[in-house]
């Protein structure tokens, strides 16, 4: 049987399970690159016209997908988590502050199941898994209060913000802990990371209770619906207009599976293709036709 590779999914999977073993895989590992810059690239196949298809060139009649049921019989609900979370990549991360309404106790946790959207108003959404000890805190926060700030993961905080996920006793801050720098608000009482490039002050607007298949009248997950009020950027990464912040400075993390993450160090641009340049070639190709089922 072979070794799995130190940059192999087994590997990533073992010094998961066992962090006490990742120093050793860490080590053989090459230095990080301080001096890597972001940069722009061609697409993978620049020439691509309509009707070409996957850029892969793969056969479809040579390759197979398999199916998976998510509750199939004897499938750990587990499984389907490692292949979401494996196969739904990168994931941006929002590191969610929260303060109890009595203001006694404050809370930092990492969310990969995380999204914005909405710009109009500003509307995100966060997956808060309730069996994880760390987002209880954040979660019983929010609902108590409504109010919350998303700072979103980039380079800078990396570490950090990785220790906010430890499973700290209710009342200990993790402020203390990962150093980082806590900065006021003006619409919320829970506070901004100072260090983060980008920050939001949220309102919460609702929550969805997402109930569980393979334990029926569980509460799995509960997806919270946020409202943002207020922006905070850093100057430095932010145009003039405030309107798009630089990827080359603002240095942003993927999240991966399992304790792996990956930089965005690269990006290609593609023009939205207009029906009215399109059509006139796709009917003289014979492309334009009527939809079937199948499709």
């Amino acid at each position: 049987m072979s070794t799995p590779s130190i940059n192999g999914i087994g590997q990533v999977d073992k010094a998961a399970r066992n962090p006490r073993d990742f120093k050793a895989t860490e080590n053989a590992r090459p230095e990080w690159d301080e001096s890597s810059e972001f940069i722009w690239t061609k697409t993978k196949n620049p020439n691509w016209k309509i009707g070409d298809g996957a850029g892969n060139k793969n056969d479809p009649s040579k390759t197979h997908q398999i199916s998976i049921d998510p509750h199939g019989p004897g499938r750990d609900p587990a499984f389907n988590y490692r292949l979401i979370t494996s196969a739904v990549i990168p994931r941006p991360t929002a590191v969610v502050s929260t303060i109890s309404k009595d203001g006694k106790s404050t809370n930092l946790a990492p969310y990969s199941f995380f999204q914005a959207m909405s710009h109009d108003p500003p509307t995100f959404v966060v997956g808060h898994a309730v069996a994880a000890d760390a987002a209880k805190d954040s979660l019983a926060n929010l609902k108590e209060t409504g109010e919350c700030v998303i700072n979103i993961l980039t380079e800078d905080i990396l570490e950090a913000a990785n220790a906010c996920a430890m499973a700290t006793p209710y009342g200990v801050s993790e402020w203390a802990l990962t150093g980082l720098t806590p900065g006021a608000c003006e619409d919320v009482k829970a506070s901004r990371i100072k260090e983060a490039v980008f920050a939001v002050e949220c309102k919460l607007v609702d929550t969805y209770e997402v109930i569980s298949r393979s334990k029926p009248g569980k509460v799995a997950n509960v997806i919270t619906i946020l409202e943002g009020t207020k922006f905070w950027v850093r100057e430095d990464v932010v145009d003039e207009e405030r309107k798009m912040i630089d990827p080359a400075k603002s240095r942003p993390i993927g999240r991966l599976q399992g304790i792996s993450y990956g930089r965005v160090m690269s990006a290609f641009q593609i023009p939205w293709p207009a029906w009215e340049d399109v059509k006139p070639g796709a009917e003289a190709d014979g492309r334009v036709v009527a939809k079937v089922e199948g499709q």
